[in-house]
């Protein structure tokens, strides 16, 4: 097994079980894990058990698993979000002044540990579980394991970098407006998140009490469906606990946003992957565009009404008394609350409670929804500099389910050149969970989706690919141009059918002029990935009147490409009928 394979609970548990392997001696192989791991990204934890008392728990796994105990879990190893209570590690919520001591189990802890499971550590997050980002700790940013320029995703930010480098075999996050979904969907994961209610959440640290629900990211769903089977139970110790009664989905109809309201953010990569998605789910059901706008005016009740104030209930006694220990932009975004009038927050019970009602509506057209998890992502710089306006754009489509009481669960639906993920959420309403894995499965069998990428162990360059039509192409007098930047070469493709090709007049060398056209045809181009400073240099030296812009191909990806200002057409000839540059030579 490579160090940073992806682990797999469903076979660690059922060798243990069987003797194949002893708890001991998986618990041995975490804990070199999680120290080769500690070279690349510390930061991912805020705080773990001791090694040998680890072992000593393993073993008593082991000593169960003699004695003839049936354990689901039996010596998996896994994390939590450090907001969760775990007795023997401080609860911290990313935030020192914080900090306290457990004295118990929180209830799914409990569960998780009379399974057998074994609890190595606290995984960091955004403060408060305020955020989307992965940017906002004290303890340091847990970046994107496939790229660490990138965010990881958050509130629950370490345990997805856990389980995506094969720490462990999953790890408990937070979700109350996608913490648990954006950092699976970045990550390559799974993010399981249930119906309110359904996994307790007493020894949780709030962020919104009465809609925060405890999630879990694995590596399959099976594994997320092994943890829901053994974490999911009322708790009569949790006022918010529900005994839910599991609700049958047979998902006919799927309803996806309206055009216009498919929002990506200038990511063409990820309106591509998504495309595909709607493709690969209308072979075995009707896709239903509805209006997303009430669902879009429930999320702005999260950070925009006064749901604010629920938030400034869980730090109150820190924002009063020391609010110099609270991040900058979370002391920014729960500050206002202290502000907020019961008169607000009736008004925006009595709106919820017509969009709710609106849900309950559109459950009667549709099944279930299937939506990006996020329209993009970003660079931790980007983050950075702009934490609030760009933490929003990740909250598009996640931020109004737990608000209006659905249930979800995030999936793997793409892979940028850059490595990061992108995912969808299939949503339905509460107490369809096991419905939403089974639809879960049956897509991602149907989306074959490609393995992970390699982790970003601290070789990983960035590159960019980029689609040459003339001079530049193999064995023309250009292409010294690409072989001395060290260009790979990609393959040879064809545009969508939607451009023309000129030859440009008095142009030395010979270029053609590339123009985007609705009455076009498909080019044929050749595609070279270049590193990202190997490319910046190339552009640079791009004379006018061509540029460097977008080219789409016929299979309806996008990649950089040689295109022209309206300039170039002047007394060039259109040579489109050719359908390529080498033709258009052969001939002169």
């Amino acid at each position: 097994m490579a160090r940073f394979d992806r682990l797999s609970a469903a076979a660690i548990a059922a060798a243990v079980a069987c003797g194949a392997t002893s708890a001991e001696s998986v618990m041995a192989e975490t804990l070199a894990r999680i120290e080769a791991y500690d070279a690349v990204q510390p930061q991912v934890w805020i705080s773990r058990a001791e090694p040998q008392a680890l072992l000593a728990e393993a073993r008593a796994i082991d000593d169960r698993i003699a004695a003839g105990e049936q354990l689901p879990l039996a010596g998996v190893p896994y994390a939590a979000k450090d907001n969760i209570d775990v007795p023997g590690m401080a609860t911290t919520a990313a935030c020192p002044a914080f900090a306290y001591e457990p004295a118990a189990d929180a209830g799914v802890i409990a569960r998780l540990r009379a399974a057998g499971a074994i609890c190595v550590g606290k995984t960091n997050l955004d403060q408060f579980a305020t955020g989307l980002v992965g940017t906002r700790s004290p303890y340091g940013i847990p970046r994107n394991a496939y790229n660490r320029a990138y965010v990881s995703g958050g509130s629950s930010s370490g345990s997805a970098v856990a389980v995506a480098a094969g720490l462990v075999a999953f790890a408990l996050g937070t979700d109350t407006a996608g913490s648990g979904r954006v950092p699976a969907a970045f990550q390559h994961l799974v993010g399981l998140k249930p119906s309110k209610g359904r996994w307790s959440t007493r020894g949780l640290v709030p962020a919104c009490r009465s809609i925060d629900c405890i999630t879990v990211f694995t590596d399959k769903v099976s594994d997320a469906r092994l943890v829901d089977g053994v974490a999911a139970g009322f708790d009569a110790g949790d006022p918010y606990s529900k005994p839910l009664a599991d609700t049958p989905l047979a998902p006919r109809r799927i309803g996806v946003p309206l055009p216009h309201q498919r929002v990506f953010f200038g990511d063409t990569q990820a309106e591509y992957f998504y495309d595909r998605v709607l493709h690969t789910l209308s072979q075995s059901a009707e896709l239903v565009a509805i209006d997303i706008a009430p669902l879009l005016e429930a999320a702005q009740l999260l950070y925009g009404g006064p749901w604010v104030a629920e938030r400034t209930a869980a730090a109150e006694r820190l924002l009063l008394g020391n609010p110099e220990a609270i991040d900058p932009t979370v002391r920014s975004i729960i500050a206002p609350g202290l502000d907020m009038r019961a008169v607000d927050l009736w008004n925006g019970i009595y709106r919820l409670a017509a969009l709710q009602r609106h849900a309950d509506t559109m459950w009667q057209d549709i099944d279930a929804l299937a939506f990006p998890t996020t329209g993009t992502t970003y660079r931790v710089a980007e983050l950075l500099a702009e934490p609030v306006a760009l933490n929003s754009n990740l909250g598009r489509y996640t931020n109004f389910v737990n608000l209006l009481d659905m249930a979800a669960i995030a999936v793997p639906a793409g892979t940028r050149e850059n490595g990061t993920g992108f995912g969808i959420t299939l949503i339905g309403p509460a107490a369809t969970d096991i419905a939403l894995m089974d639809l879960a499965e049956t897509f991602l069998a149907a989306a074959d989706n490609p393995p992970p990428p390699p982790l970003d162990l601290g070789d990983r360059m960035d590159t960019v690919k980029l689609a040459v039509v003339g001079a530049h192409l193999e064995g023309m007098p250009l292409h010294w141009q690409l072989t001395s930047r060290d260009a790979r070469f990609v393959g040879a493709f064809e545009t969508a059918p939607t451009y023309r090709l000129y030859a440009m007049a008095d142009s030395v060398p010979p270029k053609p002029a590339l123009i985007h056209s609705t009455d076009g045809a498909a080019i044929k181009v050749e595609v070279y990935e270049l590193g990202l400073a190997e490319f910046g240099s190339f552009v640079a030296e791009v004379p006018p009147p061509l540029a460097i812009g977008t080219v789409t191909l016929a299979d309806g990806s996008s990649v950089k490409g040689f295109v022209a200002e309206p300039r170039a057409l002047t007394g060039a000839e259109d040579i489109t009928h050719l359908g390529g540059w080498r033709a258009f030579m052969a001939g002169r």
